[in-house]
């Protein structure tokens, strides 16, 4: 069988004036400085186009040993560049860690969206239709591909610079 990611229109949610100039600062500022906001990591990511280094504050999500990615709003300009390098940097401080994505297929999606929407539900929720970490199986499967997930395999360990 040969692996799938969802070829759905991307959808998008862009975030709103609180969390675009209040929220996201306040917590990526903490995470430079090595305090990590419920799980909060600054993912470094080359833009696809410019080449130059992003930041953007993530919540990394650990199932069962695993780290994960999920992107809440859609196919952001992190998603795009992560796609595209293939690789990037999870940091807290001056600790950070190489790592290569790999995107899931929606069908592998449903128990780390799960996970996910347990921990971050507060947070998040809102983007996901209704649907919560109580949710069936196939309502996780419905909402799946809209919201991008990647397994982030480690390269270097974690490494302080």
């Amino acid at each position: 069988m040969t692996a799938t990611v969802s070829t759905t229109i991307p959808t998008y949610r862009p975030p709103g004036f609180v969390t675009r100039r209040v929220m996201n600062p306040i917590v990526a500022f903490l995470t430079r400085r090595g305090i990590s906001v419920w799980g909060s990591r600054i993912l470094e990511v080359r833009g696809r186009r410019s080449g130059a280094l992003r930041r953007v504050p993530v919540n990394v999500l650990t199932l069962d040993g695993v780290d994960y990615l999920v992107a809440p709003r859609g196919v952001t300009q992190w998603v795009r560049n992560l796609r595209a390098a293939g690789e990037a940097s999870v940091r807290v401080g001056r600790r950070h860690t190489d790592v290569v994505a790999h995107e899931l297929d929606d069908a592998d999606k449903v128990p780390v969206l799960r996970a996910y929407l347990a921990r971050w539900k507060a947070e998040v929720g809102a983007f996901f239709d209704g649907v919560d970490d109580t949710s069936t199986d196939d309502d996780l499967a419905r909402i799946a591909p809209r919201h991008p997930v990647f397994r982030l395999t480690p390269t270097n360990g974690d490494v302080e610079s």
